[in-house]
């Protein structure tokens, strides 16, 4: 079984019941090991839009990472998501940030996801989960990268 760390994202409809339906969904295929609080943050990219609310879930499977990306886009839809502009709203997006120490750089998939390091919303929630995952293509863990983030404000813990 292969450790996989899946963030989790909606702004659009009931935000808990979206989050809430999205691990239920991945629940059916895969061992949900772990799963961080919701944290709110202000839209990233197009910001005419409402706030997201963002989790991180860990999770044991067996599925090759073609596989379970292929698993969480069907998911996707089948939750409702209809695809937007980049940076859109949605209804529910579901990213593989780490899958094992594996570093892939596809057109299709990239692992880590290339941009997690970068992001207070994703750093946030998986340091709750997993301080000392080290970044295998950074070589740091979660900890230190989210503590050289200059800005982490924009992220609240939800009530």
């Amino acid at each position: 079984m292969t450790v996989a760390y899946l963030g989790l994202g909606t702004n659009l409809g009931d935000r808990k019941e979206n989050l809430r339906r999205a691990i239920e969904a991945i629940a059916q295929k895969m061992q949900v090991c772990k799963q961080s609080s919701l944290y709110e943050t202000a839209a990233w990219g197009y910001t005419e839009q409402p706030d997201f609310l963002n989790q991180v879930v860990q999770v044991e499977t067996d599925m090759s990472p073609l596989r379970l990306l292929n698993f969480l886009k069907k998911t996707e839809v089948e939750l409702g998501r209809v695809e937007n502009f980049r940076y859109g709203p949605r209804l529910i997006d579901i990213d593989i940030l780490f899958y094992d120490d594996l570093v892939r750089n596809t057109t299709r998939l990239q692992i880590p996801h290339q941009r997690l390091a970068e992001r207070a919303f994703v750093m946030i929630p998986l340091n709750e989960i997993a301080p000392d995952l080290k970044h295998p293509g950074l070589g740091k863990t979660v900890a230190e990268l989210l503590a050289e983030l200059p800005d982490k404000s924009g992220v609240r813990l939800c009530k």
